[in-house]
């Protein structure tokens, strides 16, 4: 037997963020990254929102890229001040996933981060307050996964918090705030959302809800993403893409990702590269190397028109190419020897990533090392 796990209530469609008016509450936090949710009017159409629904309203602002414990820890201290009873993530993945870290450390503010990161690790919630995401990009799917990435600045590490407990309880996935998006985070999101769809098909669960959203999530991105681009304020496109992150969420909650995942963590921990490029940097390359254990890469490049998992592997190179996002680590500007000093410490690192344990081919530290060492020049290695 499995459960079908998700959000208890999806809002999706143009003009779904409307839903807002009818939430019942007295107060609510919203948690926002920098200004661009304040330049295209996001957080006024929200606030206008939760004034009509009789809700007292704060926001906590300035939430960075890769979020840190530390950021999720002065946004506890605001909510237990404030004492509201909806929390709501408001634009991209870093402030969603930094608002449920919130969320779970105002619930329980003796929580270490040790504890939050291991699987499991979050008590149960929703004794203080429910959670609302309302994403602004169109990648991660957070706004419908029991998953948040908060990074230790410290060790320069990204951490998986990952318990079904940091479900949202409402996402609105509504594709006009995903309008303004600029061309590189427009790719770099889109190319997210397609790792977590491939991941999951992939992943050792076998779910056939799971499978469906997967697929239903790939083709829409094949489809769509170039135009995204090329037409970012064609709302229909803008919502298939909003549609096709959320898809690849419900997949890899309910399957789990790999170790492509796993190594993007340590890519973006480590060097600042965005997560999206990371994952398109790695994908080809872990493609290759599971290849060599399923054959179920060759049923995602049926979607495509083709049959084998190198032309599955081949068809997300060249839209990475067509979409103007690196192909390697190198192109990204980071140094030789700066990556070689790092490359043992992030396949460590990696091997321990919670994503490692889904992986549909086990792996040695060594091999670990080797796909760092390939992903850097962009070059292929046969296992």
């Amino acid at each position: 037997m499995a459960k079908l796990f998700g959000t208890p209530e999806l809002y999706h469609g143009v003009g779904s963020l409307g839903e807002l008016k009818n939430i019942k509450g007295k107060k609510a936090v919203i948690v926002i990254g920098g200004s661009s949710v304040v330049k295209n009017g996001s957080l006024q159409k929200v606030a206008a929102l939760l004034d009509e629904a009789g809700l007292q309203h704060t926001v906590f602002s300035g939430v960075e890229a890769d979020p840190s414990i530390e950021t999720a820890r002065r946004g506890a201290t605001l909510f237990m001040e404030f004492q509201p009873d909806w929390v709501i993530g408001l634009g991209g993945c870093s402030a969603i996933d930094a608002a449920k870290a919130m969320w779970a450390l105002y619930e329980h503010p003796e929580l270490t981060f040790e504890t939050m990161t291991q699987i499991g690790g979050i008590p149960p919630l929703r004794n203080k307050a429910r959670f609302i995401a309302i994403p602004s990009t169109s990648g991660t799917g957070t706004e419908i996964t029991a998953l948040a990435v908060i990074t230790d600045r410290t060790n320069n590490v990204k951490y998986p918090l990952v318990s079904y407990e940091l479900l949202p309880d409402i996402s609105i996935v509504d594709g006009v705030l995903c309008k303004s998006m600029p061309a590189d985070v427009t790719a770099n999101t889109g190319l997210d959302a397609l790792t977590h769809c491939v991941e999951a098909y992939v992943s050792n669960i076998d779910d056939n809800y799971a499978d469906a959203f997967a697929k239903g999530g790939i083709e829409l991105i094949f489809n769509n993403l170039k135009q995204a681009i090329a037409d970012p304020q064609n709302e229909t496109v803008r919502q298939n893409m909003h549609d096709a992150s959320c898809l690849g969420g419900y997949a890899f909650t309910n399957a789990w990702l790999g170790i492509a995942h796993s190594m993007a963590h340590q890519i973006g921990g480590t060097f600042g590269i965005p997560h999206g490029c990371a994952n398109a940097i790695v994908l080809p390359s872990v493609i290759r190397y599971n290849a060599a254990v399923t054959g179920r890469y060759a049923d995602l490049a049926r979607l495509l028109g083709k049959s084998t998992s190198e032309e599955f592997a081949t068809a997300i190179e060249v839209l990475r190419t067509e979409v103007n996002v690196a192909p390697s680590v190198k192109a990204c500007g980071i140094e030789q020897e700066t990556w070689d000093q790092e490359v043992k410490r992030m396949a460590e690192h990696a091997m321990s990533d919670p994503c490692t344990g889904f992986n549909p081919r086990k792996l040695k530290l060594e091999e670990m090392e080797r796909l760092f060492m390939a992903v850097y020049e962009g070059v292929r290695v046969n296992f």
